[in-house]
């Protein structure tokens, strides 16, 4: 699938990762169309070319109107869809879409979480909703934060997709100066990456709210990506090197960086706050928190061992105190 001069790129979404993408694309000189909600955002950005709520030292060099709180205008003529709508209200950002809106269309993913109430990977759910061909499906897998992108700081990206033509297609939109990517076709691994290490990155935070120090974290760390490879492993049993960039490094980058809003949404949890406050107080979806929830009743049927997964479901849950469960997980560790 060669990258024509003319493909134009729809992002729905008006979080920070939203915002990152389009900067990159902008960049790029790729035609974008860009849908969100709030209107009042939508007329900031289309007269001045930042998002006032997100990463606003962003320069988005986006055309004059190509923001919209239509979505189906939006979407016209998209030869990708980039999703950046948290996993938790996709369905309900969705709702007035048929399938026959994104036929045709690559769907990419660059929702870190699983569809609530139905423990539904973001690949899974547009199979089943909008009969998307697995051909037209790619995911977007760090290490990589919105915040370093708007500073142009170098990263990368890995694009996933079954289809590898497809795959570097949508890579070679992304690639600049600041943006390096890879392709890869494990799909349903580095989704489950995504989900997983954002849960490991509350467990981290709430380690550190504890007052748990650097050594304990990266020992707790060292075991996430062991119980990941586990995890994997039964859910998705395919040759994968768990070191690379899109599992190991995206866990160490969500889990450690003041970025990450997982980490400092468990980091709350650790000093105290309840997990409405800690919500409340951020302003910003921790996909982590939905995510567990999910991943425990996924787990009923595979019965995968996961004493950190296991151990941050109760204290958000079960309301089990952290520092009883975080002495319990102490003795777990090796």
């Amino acid at each position: 699938m060669a990258v024509a001069t003319h493909t134009k790129v729809a992002v729905l979404g008006g979080g920070s990762w939203a915002t990152a993408l389009v900067k990159m694309l902008s960049d790029n000189k790729v035609d974008v169309s860009w849908w969100m909600r709030d209107l009042e955002s939508v007329n900031f950005i289309n007269k001045f070319h930042h998002n006032p709520r997100y990463i606003p030292s962003a320069q988005l060099k986006i055309k004059r109107g190509a923001v919209s709180t239509d979505l189906k205008k939006v979407l016209a003529q998209a030869s990708f869809v980039i999703m950046a709508v948290p996993a938790a209200f996709l369905k309900e950002a969705l709702s007035k879409l048929q399938p026959g809106d994104l036929e045709g269309k690559v769907v990419v993913s660059a929702i870190k979480g699983m569809i609530p109430d139905e423990n539904l990977l973001i690949a899974n759910f547009f199979f089943k909703y909008f009969n998307t061909p697995e051909s037209h499906f790619l995911v977007i897998s760090g290490p990589c934060h919105a915040e370093e992108v708007a500073q142009e700081k170098l990263s990368y990206l890995t694009i996933a997709g079954q289809d590898a033509e497809k795959a570097a297609a949508f890579a070679a939109l992304l690639r600049n100066r600041y943006m390096k990517t890879n392709v890869s076709e494990d799909i349903y691994g580095t989704e489950y990456s995504a989900v997983m290490k954002n849960i490991y990155a509350i467990a981290g935070g709430i380690a550190h709210g504890l007052g748990y120090g650097d050594n304990f974290i990266a020992v707790l760390v060292s075991n996430a990506i062991i119980e990941l490879k586990r995890f994997l492993a039964e859910v998705y049993p395919i040759r994968r090197d768990i070191k690379e960039s899109a599992y190991l490094g995206d866990l160490l980058v969500t889990a450690y960086s003041q970025h990450s809003r997982n980490r400092s949404f468990g980091n709350m949890i650790g000093k105290g706050y309840s997990v409405r406050s800690a919500q409340f107080e951020m302003a910003m979806v921790a996909e982590g928190y939905y995510a567990i929830r999910s991943v425990h009743q996924l787990n009923q049927q595979y019965k995968v061992d996961l004493p950190i997964a296991e151990t941050v479901y109760r204290i958000l849950y079960e309301g089990a105190p952290a520092k009883e469960e975080f002495t319990r997980l102490t003795e777990v560790l090796r």
